[in-house]
């Protein structure tokens, strides 16, 4: 027998299966997901005026600060001579055109469950940009992690690669909304707290992080009532997602900030419905994270490998 919820699966399926797009058709559709996914956001260095998506901005993190590459179409110092299947391998596989393991700081981990057609919609789209020569810079690591070559354990440990896999017995409004938060929008990239080897403490998905980019304590977004987003309602996520203000008249700040006002607020009214739909699905934690600044050292605990 054929559920409602089952119907609406099949029907998402279905719609993400359509033919081939026509090629205005698949520049929109890259343009709508290069803006929801935030590309922009961590590929320009604005803060010292540097040239659209040629990269250079500074991610501080607790392991090393790291400086986002040239994605324009410069075939010298961008990825101009990537074909499709060098860039769909580092978006799902975290694998560079040479076959280099990529640092997690590029959320890859989250893109692996781009469908192909997405995928490639992206691509489309970022080969249309304006090449900008700019040489990328170096990493400013730590020794210890400066070899690629133990990104291949990372991978064993805290990787599972392929595409978003919908849930059967969820509507099409949640598996839309999953998948943007989870895929495109990489949500809990942020909102996850990272165990002391980088991996995410699945216990605490979407509970907080205080050790966020650059120093940024990230809230919990889970329904929990006294650290999350529990006493919100879904029109006032849907709301915060458009304006970035609160049920409390705060607004978002810092990068949250940045997100709502170059990603989330573009997005269709639906597809912030089916974020917020998801989000307040999630089972409710709370927040157990030590808050300390990047750098500083903690005692380790058992949560420190979840």
């Amino acid at each position: 027998m054929v559920t409602p919820n089952h119907a609406g699966v099949f029907l998402w399926l279905m719609v993400t299966a359509v033919p081939p797009l026509a090629a205005d058709d698949v520049m929109r559709q890259g343009e709508y997901l290069f803006r929801a996914a935030g590309c922009a956001n961590c590929h320009s260095d604005e803060k010292n005026k540097g040239a659209p998506l040629a990269g250079g901005r500074a991610l501080e993190t607790p392991f090393g600060t790291f400086y986002s590459p040239n994605i324009t179409p410069d075939p010298e110092t961008g990825i101009g001579r990537w074909s499709e299947a060098d860039f769909v391998r580092a978006l799902r596989e975290g694998l560079d055109d040479e076959g280099n393991h990529l640092y997690p700081a590029f959320p890859y981990a989250s893109y692996t469950q781009l469908t192909d057609a997405d995928l490639h919609a992206i691509k489309i789209y970022l080969f249309n940009q304006k090449p900008m020569r700019q040489a990328n810079k170096q990493h400013e690591l730590p020794w210890y992690l400066r070899s690629r070559a133990s990104l291949r354990i990372w991978k064993m440990l805290f990787f599972n690669p392929g595409p978003f896999q919908p849930q059967p017995d969820q509507s099409v409004a949640w598996n839309r909304g999953a998948y943007l938060a989870t895929a495109i929008a990489h949500c809990g990239e942020c909102h996850t707290p990272r165990n002391i080897l980088g991996g995410f403490k699945q216990s605490q998905r979407f509970a907080g992080n205080p050790d966020g980019v650059d120093g940024a304590k990230v809230p919990n977004i889970t329904p929990d009532k006294k650290t999350g987003i529990g006493k919100w309602s879904q029109s006032d996520l849907v709301e915060y997602l458009e304006t970035g203000a609160m049920p409390d008249g705060d607004y978002a700040g810092d990068a949250m900030a940045e997100v709502i006002d170059n990603s989330l607020s573009h997005l269709t009214k639906d597809d912030r419905k089916s974020i917020a739909i998801y989000v307040m699905s999630l089972p409710s934690v709370e927040s157990v994270a030590h808050e300390h600044k990047p750098g500083q050292k903690k005692p380790k605990t058992k949560n420190d490998y979840e």
